[in-house]
């Protein structure tokens, strides 16, 4: 057989598209040539492919070759090709049966010595395999890590020869997957706060209602305490949300992954193409490793103001998309963010016990940092005010576990989920304000509008979170109290030093 056609799968975000590697031996001058826009890396591959073939006992065909990836126009890197090759060329030389190819698909990166080594974004490349209806083989190494998705049947093997021994008649062997490792047990718990009875309850509504918060005030607080707690309130991954984290994990590294909803919080240092994601080769930034999780900004004033603007769209889709010459790629953004900040460069405005030594221009430069836009998108405002000593060294055995609260968010959600099928923060407001909303909650919500000069969205979302807190009252409807409540946390006051 003069040609063979082997299937693979790039790597485009987190979609696993399918590449054919055809392989065609023909007379002439021997050569080996790679077609079909392969990168660099790529094209590397052909002296990695003709060493393991030598070195794993086969004869490496004096012919011209010819491998082409197709589609033609779709970018190929890495080496998650090797393998692929080298069973095409294996194949085309009739030095291997093609009887039971057309069922596998092959991915990994060869050694001189013909071992076989993993790549990344092996689970993408299982998801999509199992939807082919394909048996999928990868390295030893990461196989395990494949199979975590339970419908592709993933298959490992320590060498290029392992994979010809394997692919004969023989039975395959389905590899299990392996255990992931959970850190429930050890997260921080909001008992260790002492007081901050208002920002706890702030915290609890945004874990029930998946409501971005931001907490400010004089340093030393807590505020990046409080913030480090939410994590432990919000309730385990379901299946496919986990797929999701780990399809995103896996883009990074394939090894030492959780099960926990992830918890990023990059320095304020950060560059827009590491919040955001991109590069000439696009990869996920922070806001992407933060997906069904939560992203805490601290010292959120300090961050350069255009790169925080840049995080309004994804506030709003749950996603964002990066355009490049060569790539345009779409990553998921389902993040809750939580953002902290003091009210001015010294930290002190607002603070009855520090005078601020902040001029007027030192203040309107600092809170000019945040755009409105961005603060309208932001649910809960909750100011944290110091402590006094007595409060902090008191001992704190009565206060609330993470876990109790945790139980009413995870009651509230259910509740949420059970009326409209989605959490209250995805919830269209006029649905909220027809069908949930008590007419003394509707005229308190129209008089605050009105007097704070409310813009449509922050009315939308002050529905949404009284819905939130209305669920966590067990009530039916949303009253009075809730929305006033739902209000409080939205009151901004540059005199107290709120942004």
């Amino acid at each position: 057989m003069q040609l063979s056609v082997i299937k693979a799968r790039a790597l485009v975000g987190i979609d696993a598209p399918l590449v054919r590697v055809e392989t065609h031996l023909s007379s002439g001058l021997p050569g080996f040539n790679l077609v079909g826009m392969p990168e660099t890396t790529v094209r590397e591959s052909k002296d990695r492919v003709r060493s393991a073939i030598i070195n794993s006992h086969f004869d490496f065909p004096d012919a011209k070759i010819t491998v082409n990836l197709a589609p033609a126009d779709l970018p190929k890197e890495g080496g998650r090709f090797d393998l692929a090759i080298a069973l095409g060329v294996l194949a085309a030389s009739g030095q291997i049966s093609t009887n039971y190819l057309s069922q596998y698909e092959f991915i990994g990166e060869l050694g001189l010595d013909g071992a076989l080594h993993p790549v990344t974004g092996v689970l993408a490349s299982a998801h999509a395999c199992a939807a082919a209806d394909c048996k999928l083989m990868v390295s030893q190494a990461c196989a395990a890590h494949a199979a975590q998705v339970s419908t592709c049947f993933v298959m490992g093997a320590e060498s290029l020869l392992h994979v010809c021994a394997q692919l004969r008649d023989s039975p395959p062997v389905r590899v299990q997957a392996n255990h992931v490792r959970s850190h429930r047990g050890q997260a921080m718990d909001l008992s260790e706060v002492r007081g901050q009875l208002e920002a706890k309850r702030a915290l609890e509504i945004a874990a029930a209602g998946a409501h971005n918060v931001f907490l400010y005030g004089p340093p030393g607080t807590g505020k990046t305490l409080l913030a480090s707690r939410l994590a432990g309130l919000l309730p385990p991954l379901d299946a496919s949300e986990l797929l999701e984290v780990r399809l995103i994990q896996d883009l990074m590294s394939s090894s030492d992954l959780s099960d926990e909803r992830p918890f990023r919080a990059p320095h304020h240092s950060a560059s827009a193409v590491a919040l955001i994601g991109g590069g000439s080769k696009p990869k996920p930034g922070e806001i992407t490793l933060a997906h069904r999780g939560v992203l805490f900004l601290d010292e959120i004033a300090e961050f350069p103001r255009a790169t925080l603007d840049m995080l309004r769209e994804p506030l709003e889709s749950g996603s964002v998309r990066i355009n490049r010459a060569k790539a345009s790629v779409t990553y998921p953004a389902n993040f809750q963010l939580i953002a902290a900040a003091n009210p001015c460069p010294c930290g002190y405005l607002g603070d009855p016990d520090r005078r601020c030594r902040c001029s007027f221009d030192q203040i309107e430069r600092y809170q000019a940092r945040l755009s409105g836009p961005l603060l309208d998108r932001i649910d809960l405002f909750c100011r944290v005010e110091r402590l006094a000593a007595k409060t902090l060294l008191e001992h704190a055995d009565q206060a609330e576990t993470s876990a109790r609260v945790a139980e009413r968010v995870a009651q509230a959600r259910a509740r949420s989920y059970e009326r409209q099928g989605k959490l209250n923060s995805q919830v269209d407001g006029d649905v909220l304000a027809t069908q949930y909303c008590s007419e003394a909650a509707i005229h308190t919500l129209t008089v605050a509008a009105d007097k704070f000069q409310l813009s449509g969205r922050s009315v939308h979302r002050a529905l949404r979170v009284a819905r939130t807190i209305a669920d966590l009252d067990k009530a039916l409807m949303i009253e009075k109290n809730h929305m006033l409540e739902a209000l409080s946390y939205r009151q901004i006051n540059f005199n107290k030093g709120a942004f």
